[in-house]
């Protein structure tokens, strides 16, 4: 099947299944669209990105000391 062919197929299946237009399809990228498809069957989302554990092991693993240059950020991010 070309691309065409699936991707009008989905946009198809998108305006029937989640009510989207086809500017709506057009816009949202194929995360997104696994994304709404996977909550409208019910799905848990995988997880996405990194607690602060998994970043404070990372930084003790790879440590850079930073961007030579760099005003150090203001506040502490949460």
């Amino acid at each position: 099947m070309s691309f065409f062919k699936a991707a009008a197929r989905l946009a198809g299946v998108a305006g029937w299944l989640l009510g989207w237009r086809p500017d709506e399809f057009w816009r949202s990228t194929p995360v997104e669209l696994e994304s709404v498809l996977r909550a409208a069957r019910g799905e848990e989302e995988p997880e996405v990105g990194m607690d602060r554990g998994e970043l404070e092991r990372l930084k003790a693993v790879m440590p850079d000391g930073g961007v030579p240059g760099a005003r150090p950020h203001p506040q502490p991010l949460p």
